[in-house]
């Protein structure tokens, strides 16, 4: 008969199982605490847009301008207005007036709009590249200040409504660029006319004939500079003959000084011959208003006197004549070009 197993007391006995884990407790004022973080939620979204607002300015003093254009195409509610690259205003609301052209109307803080004045100026420029741009530009900033509520017309400029002409006037420009330089173009003819004028700078004659136009003239003018280098040749010849002539040659012969110097002489003792005789006619002239019983004798002497100074007159001019005689330059020394 089996024993009945009793436990070893050596062998380590098994633990008790221990308690189950407590539940978890609640926690104290939960929906109070998700009701004040849900406030603080919405607080923080609200002052956030707040800041937002007013660092957008939506709490600064502003001033209303309208800005009228035949169309608002690119122009969005909140652009901005630039003045000299700066914002100084934003679109608030675009609408259609009764004309039926667009009123942009822009806010404009106050602090900002000393710098329109009533000679101001608006754009609205569209560009190729960018969006629609408005700007304002003051000439004169010692003008009256803009008032509220203004209304203003706006320049439009738009640089894609000039592609189309620029294309055009590209195209036609190309078309005249082509009519030019092709074969038989103006630009082609050109260039044959002075390819033609190098050809005759080049050849016999050169400039000189392209001058005159034609060879046979260009001859001319050659022959007579041929004619005039050959009168001068004749010139300095004529002109050594004629200094041989009045100076002599070089041992002093055939020269014409000496023989003019001694005919001076004897025009010199001519003249006061001519003296001597004039002093005895106012002699005789004296002793006839002196002794008019003797004018007869007088009257003879005077005859006499005057057939004296008549031919002492002759001789003188005899030796005139001679003088312009041997002088070379009293000849006839015109000369007459070809």
């Amino acid at each position: 008969m089996n024993e009945p197993h009793l436990p070893d007391p050596t062998r380590p006995q098994p633990e008790p199982a221990r308690d189950a884990e407590p539940a978890l407790r609640p926690v104290a004022h939960l929906e109070l605490k998700a009701a004040a973080l849900m406030l603080f939620t919405l607080l923080l979204i609200a002052g956030s847009g707040l800041y937002l607002l007013y660092a957008r300015g939506a709490f600064e003093p502003t001033q209303t301008l309208v800005l009228t254009a035949d169309d608002s195409e690119g122009v969005v509610v909140g652009m901005d207005m630039t003045f000299s690259g700066f914002p100084i205003g934003r679109v608030r609301r675009i609408e259609l007036a009764n004309e039926g052209n667009a009123r942009i109307i822009l806010d404009v803080p106050r602090k900002d709009a000393h710098w329109l004045r009533e000679s101001s100026v608006f754009t609205l420029v569209r560009g190729i590249v960018g969006g629609t741009n408005i700007r304002a530009y003051s000439g004169i900033l010692t003008d009256p200040p803009l008032q509220d509520g203004a209304v203003r017309p706006v320049l439009r400029g738009d640089a894609t409504a000039e592609v189309p002409q620029l294309m055009a006037s590209a195209r036609e420009l190309l078309g005249n660029l082509n009519a030019l330089t092709a074969q038989d173009g103006a630009l082609g003819a050109s260039l044959a006319h002075v390819r033609g004028l190098t050809e005759r700078l080049n050849a016999p004659g050169g400039a000189l004939g392209v001058l005159m136009g034609n060879e046979a003239d260009a001859r001319k003018i050659v022959a007579t500079l041929d004619r005039t280098n050959a009168l001068l040749a004749r010139l300095d010849g004529m002109a050594a003959r004629a200094d041989r002539q009045v100076l002599g040659g070089p041992a002093g012969q055939d020269a014409l000084i000496p023989e003019i110097r001694a005919t001076v002489l004897q025009l010199n003792g001519l003249l006061a011959d001519t003296r001597a005789s004039l002093k005895k006619v106012d002699a005789v002239l004296a002793e006839a208003q002196a002794v008019g019983a003797n004018a007869r004798e007088a009257t003879n002497d005077l005859g006499t006197l005057r057939a004296e100074v008549e031919s002492n007159l002759r001789k003188v001019e005899t030796l005139v004549n001679d003088i312009h005689r041997k002088w070379p330059f009293a000849r006839d020394t015109q000369l007459k070009l070809p």
